[in-house]
């Protein structure tokens, strides 16, 4: 039981973290072919991320910080 509701909160932590991403993007009017240009990321594994798929490196997330030229914490907010 406690196994299963850590591997949903994970899950959680996952989905609302590509929701971010998708939402800092399309602040800028940029595709997710655009943002993995501008991170050196394959366009497959931003989707991925954005769809929550993805257990995102804290490499990637460094990756995304200076791609999407916010703050650590502007990325995270909303994230608990």
């Amino acid at each position: 039981m406690r196994l299963q509701r850590i591997l949903r909160q994970m899950l959680n932590v996952r989905v609302l973290f590509g929701r971010r991403v998708r939402e800092l993007r399309l602040r800028r009017k940029w595709s997710q072919e655009k943002l993995a240009e501008v991170c050196s990321l394959h366009v497959s594994y931003v989707g991925g991320i954005e769809r929550g798929q993805r257990n995102v490196s804290l490499v990637n997330i460094i990756k995304l910080v200076r791609g999407l030229r916010v703050t650590m914490a502007e990325l995270f907010k909303g994230i608990r």
